[in-house]
C-alpha cells in the first residue's frame, strides 16, 4: 500500500448527507480507515432532526483509490455522496496567472497617455530606435513560455491545451522567485518548423524565450535555430536548467565525499533531452570521465578530448546501434550515477558494484530508478527530483536567476559560461560548513538563489560579450 505524506496531492473534500442516527458516521469513518484514506477535517454543514449533511476532507493514495473511495461511501446504507471537490483542481479553476496593469486609468488624461495619442509618440521612438522597445515597453523583463505539449512532465505528448496548466504554473514561478513576466504559449503544431517560424515571429514582444516540454530529438533542432536566428536569449529548461542544478548538485556532492570532479567516474543513465544536456555540462565543468547509458546500453563513452570536442553536439558520439555493455556493467567502479530515466531499473546490489563513497542522483518520477529506502544504505549521498526527499534536484533553482541576470544585462544568449556561472552560484549558496550528505542543494525557498545566480549570469554575459546593458548590477534583484 503506497504511503500518504502529509502534502499529498490526492486530497479530496466530499459532501455527505447522512441520516441523523447514532453509527452512521462511524461506519464513514471505518470505511476510510479500512481504505487507508487519512481522515481529515471534518465540518457540519447543516442539520435537521432526521438528516445531516458533514464535509469529510480525506486523503487518497492516487487518483483512482480516490475514486473507488468515493464510490463505496456511496454505497454505505444512510449515506448520500451529494458532491466531491479535489483540492488540485479547485486550485487551477480559472486559471493560475492574469495580467494586470501598473498604472490605474483613472482619468481621461491617463488614458490619453498610456493609450492614444500619447503612445504614438512612444510608438515612432522604437521604429527610429528598436532598442528602445527595451526601456520603454515591458519587453526587457517578459519570458515567452513556448511549448508544444509533446512531452508534457512525465506524462509524454498530452497536446498543447493540456500543457497550459503546467506552463501557467512555470509562469507563478518566473513572477515569484525572480520578478519575471512570463506568458504561455501553448502551439498547436509539433513541426518543428513551424514552431521555429512562430516563436520567430513573435519573438519582438520577449526579453526571452524558455523552451519547455517539447520532446527529444526535435527539442535540439528548434532551440539550435532559434538561437541562430534570435538575438534574445533562447532556452530549453528541459536540457540546460536540470543540466545546472545536477552540475550544482554534484559539486557539494564531491565536497562532501572528498573527491575531485575530474578524478571521478560518471554514468548518465538516460539520453534525452535532460540526459544530454547534463552529460556536456560536466564535461564542460572538467569532467574526465563520462560513460552514457540509454535503454540500449553504454551508448556513449570513449576518450575524454573526444567527447569534449563534441560536447555542442553529443549526437555525433552517440552509438545507439553498437551498444558497448549494459547499464550494470557500467556501473562498475563508478563514482557517480545520474539517472534521468525511468523508476525502479536498479537493485541495491547494483550500486554495490560502485566505488566506497558513492553519489547517486536517481531522478525518475515519481519512482526513483532504485526505491529511496534501499538506496540510503547502499550509498554515500542519494539526490531524487522529489521534493518529499530531502537534496531535491529542481530545474527551479536555474532557471528564474539565470533569465533575471540574462535580462538585466540585456543579453542576447544563454551560453555555457553563464551556464556554468549559475551552476557554481547555486553551489556556493550553501556555505561550506553547512554542506551534508542530507543538504547539497539549497531549498527552492531560499530566497537567495536567485539574486545570486542573477549577479553570476549578468558577470559571465559581460564577461563573454553578450551584454549589451554594461550596467554593473548591485544586487541581482527583480527589475521593474
Amino acid at each position: 500500500m503506497a504511503e500518504i505524506g502529509p502534502y499529498s496531492n490526492y486530497r479530496l473534500t466530499v459532501r455527505l448527507e447522512l441520516a441523523n442516527n447514532p453509527g452512521v458516521f462511524a461506519r464513514v469513518a471505518a470505511l476510510l480507515a479500512e481504505e487507508h484514506a487519512n481522515l481529515g477535517a471534518v465540518d457540519i454543514v447543516s442539520a435537521t432532526k432526521s438528516r445531516m449533511v458533514r464535509d469529510v476532507t480525506f486523503d487518497a493514495q492516487n487518483e483512482a483509490h480516490g475514486e473507488r473511495v468515493i464510490e463505496r461511501l456511496a454505497a454505505l446504507p444512510d449515506v448520500t455522496v451529494i458532491s466531491a471537490s479535489d483540492r488540485i483542481f479547485l486550485l487551477h479553476l480559472g486559471g493560475k496567472i492574469r495580467v494586470e496593469g501598473k498604472i490605474p486609468i483613472s482619468t481621461r488624461n491617463v488614458l490619453s497617455m498610456v493609450y492614444t495619442p500619447g503612445v504614438g509618440r512612444v510608438a515612432r521612438a522604437i521604429a527610429k530606435e528598436p532598442s528602445k522597445a527595451y526601456a520603454f515597453t515591458s519587453k526587457g523583463n517578459s519570458v515567452a513560455i513556448v511549448t508544444d505539449g509533446s512531452a508534457v512532465l512525465g506524462l509524454g505528448n498530452l497536446g498543447p491545451e493540456a500543457a497550459l496548466p503546467v506552463m501557467e504554473g512555470k509562469a507563478m514561478l518566473f513572477k515569484e522567485l525572480a520578478g519575471i513576466d512570463a506568458w504561455p504559449l501553448c502551439l498547436k503544431t509539433q513541426d518543428p518548423d513551424e514552431i521555429v517560424r512562430i516563436v520567430e515571429g513573435v519573438a519582438p514582444g520577449f526579453g526571452g524565450i524558455n523552451l519547455e516540454d517539447i520532446a527529444a530529438p526535435r527539442c535540439f533542432a528548434i532551440e539550435r535555430r532559434l538561437k541562430e536566428s534570435l538575438d534574445i536569449p533562447v532556452m530549453h529548461d528541459d536540457q540546460h536548467g536540470t543540466a545546472v542544478v545536477i552540475l550544482a548538485a554534484l559539486t557539494n556532492a564531491l565536497r562532501v565525499v572528498g573527491k575531485r570532479l575530474e578524478d571521478v567516474r560518471v554514468v548518465v543513465n538516460g539520453l534525452g533531452a535532460a540526459g544530454t544536456a547534463c552529460a556536456r555540462m560536466l564535461l564542460a565543468a572538467g569532467l574526465s570521465h563520462l560513460v552514457g547509458c540509454d535503454k540500449e546500453g553504454i551508448i556513449l563513452s570513449g576518450d575524454t578530448e573526444q567527447l569534449r570536442a563534441c560536447r555542442t553536439d553529443l549526437t555525433a558520439c552517440l552509438t545507439r546501434d553498437r551498444p558497448q555493455g549494459t547499464l550494470r556493467e557500467a556501473l562498475r567502479g563508478a563514482d557517480v550515477l545520474i539517472g534521468l530515466s525511468v523508476g525502479n531499473i536498479l537493485t541495491a546490489e547494483d550500486l554495490d558494484a560502485m566505488a566506497p563513497d558513492r553519489i547517486v542522483f536517481a531522478m525518475a518520477n515519481p519512482d526513483p530508478e532504485v526505491p529511496r529506502e534501499l538506496a540510503l544504505s547502499h550509498c554515500r549521498i542519494l539526490a531524487t527530483g522529489r521534493s518529499d526527499y530531502p537534496n531535491q534536484i529542481n530545474n527551479a533553482l536555474a532557471f528564474p536567476g539565470l533569465f533575471r541576470g540574462a535580462l538585466d544585462v540585456q543579453a542576447r544568449e544563454i551560453n555555457e559560461a553563464m551556464k556554468l556561472a549559475a551552476a557554481q552560484a547555486i553551489a556556493h549558496t550553501i556555505p561550506i560548513g553547512a554542506v551534508s550528505e542530507d543538504y547539497i542543494v539549497p531549498s527552492l525557498f531560499d530566497k537567495s538563489v536567485v539574486p545570486k545566480v542573477a549577479l553570476a549570469v549578468a558577470a559571465a554575459a559581460r564577461d563573454t560579450g553578450v551584454a549589451r546593458r554594461r550596467v554593473p548590477l548591485s544586487d541581482g534583484a527583480p527589475s521593474e
